[in-house]
């Protein structure tokens, strides 16, 4: 892909755009950066045609190509007008794909991909590999360009698969689908088929990671190109496969058995096995051997806002799990928090359906407290399930929760909702929450 004097338009200037912008420039393209946001600091973009607020779609006049940052909906303005004129349009992870020489273990999902991709990260390290891990986690792919790695383990989003065309992981992963970012999806099934696009591109020697428990991710498997291995915790039908057994992961691939000891391994929770597992299943599909695997496994440190222990006041557990912005990560954390359980949830709404909780706030929940945005459809649609308070803010709901609790409690943040009506992402709603705990 040669760049040189291309003119290039970069739509969205976050931490995907401001780094396809570097890598660009570094390329001598010329460069023509847009973002609806007017505080940002011209010096940051030297020697670039920087074009701040509101679009205009005479922008586009000479550009030859679009990349586009994630966070960017398809429906904007410069965007519709791109796809008229016919010009290509493609986002930050397909640009690095083109120009990355290392082999590709992509992960996505619904709910674990941060996890996945951390763990997969420690079991590269643990088999001597010097591995690149980010994507949608951390330092986006373009930063792994000209670096050397020998692995590139990335979390990819829907939003991300949107954008591609080429983008080709040696080994893929799909982990679950659950409803979510229904405000840019006009329904599940639409969510879905952005996150199969991770397959799209795969022939026979790639290798396709699914979830054998979740019929909507199963059912991607006969129309797969690549291998396909499944992980899941009960007895698989067919091969290869990774499975749970008396306590060890057993694996058949490559004409190659055997069992992962899960002894050092510091997570119980039914979904943080089925994390370790399709870690695993990837590691094997890419080739690294078994003892680098349970290594791996066993040097994994949870990631932070991922049902974290905060402290433990008078008998009462503060849990911080921020990171759980929808409705199946809050019934993954409830299935793993001992009743009885008091629930700070809300912020912005998603647009997804939140039946889903009724079961689990009536068996183990005893106080549900609603913030943010989305508190009052939220307590339309539960107040039959649990016992529920509406409150503004977090400082409220954790004031309200301190003072209900007794000793035996668990005050669980898990908010089914996005954060940016009052805080700039999830993490720092989550500081936000330990700092009012340790406050008390």
């Amino acid at each position: 892909m040669n760049l040189a004097g291309k003119r290039v338009m970069v739509l969205g200037l976050g931490v995907s755009g401001a780094a396809a912008a570097r890598f660009l420039s570094g390329r001598a393209a010329s460069l023509l950066l847009t973002d609806r946001r007017t505080d940002l600091d011209h010096a940051q973009f030297p020697d670039c045609d920087l074009r701040l607020g509101p679009e205009n779609i005479q922008w586009l006049d000479g550009v030859d190509l679009l990349v586009v940052s994630p966070g960017v909906p398809p429906s904007t303005a410069l965007m519709r007008a791109a796809r008229d004129k016919g010009t290509p349009i493609i986002g930050e992870l397909e640009l690095a794909s083109r120009f990355t020489s290392a082999p590709l273990i992509a992960i996505t999902g619904t709910n674990g991909k941060s996890t996945v991709t951390t763990m997969l990260g420690e079991i590269c390290k643990a088999a001597g590999l010097r591995a690149f891990v980010g994507g949608n986690l951390g330092a986006p792919l373009i930063d792994a360009v000209d670096g050397g790695f020998d692995a590139a383990v990335v979390e990819v989003s829907s939003y991300q698969l949107e954008t591609i065309e080429r983008f080709k992981p040696k080994v893929a992963v799909h982990l679950n689908l659950s409803a979510d970012h229904l405000d840019r999806y006009p329904n599940l099934d639409a969510y879905g088929a952005a996150k199969a696009r991770l397959f799209e591109n795969q022939d026979a020697d790639d290798w396709a990671i699914l979830n054998r428990d979740d019929p909507q991710v199963w059912s991607l498997a006969p129309r797969l190109r690549a291998q396909v291995m499944s992980f899941g915790a009960g007895q698989p039908r067919q091969r290869p496969a990774i499975w749970l057994e008396r306590g060890a992961l057993h694996y058949e691939i490559k004409g190659a058995s055997g069992a992962l000891a899960l002894d050092r391994f510091p997570l119980r929770g039914a979904h943080d096995l089925a994390n370790a597992m399709a870690a695993a299943a990837a590691a094997l599909a890419f080739g690294l051997d078994s003892a680098a695997i349970v290594r791996g496994l066993a040097g994994f440190s949870p990631l932070p806002h991922r049902l974290e222990l905060v402290a433990e006041r008078r008998g009462v557990r503060y849990i911080d799990d921020s990171k759980g912005t929808n409705v199946g990560a809050v019934v993954e954390a409830l299935a793993a928090t001992p009743a009885p359980i008091i629930l700070i949830a809300g912020g912005v709404d998603k647009g997804g359906d939140y039946a889903p909780l009724c079961g689990p706030l009536t068996e183990k929940v005893k106080l549900l407290i609603l913030i943010g945005a989305a508190r009052f459809k939220m307590r339309d649609g539960l107040a039959r399930a649990v016992a529920l308070q509406c409150v503004e803010t977090l400082a409220e709901a954790v004031g309200v929760a301190a003072a209900r609790a007794v000793a035996g409690d668990t005050v669980l943040l898990s908010p089914a909702c996005s954060s940016f009506d009052q805080f700039r992402d999830y993490a720092e709603r989550g500081q936000r929450f330990q700092e009012l705990v340790r406050a008390l």
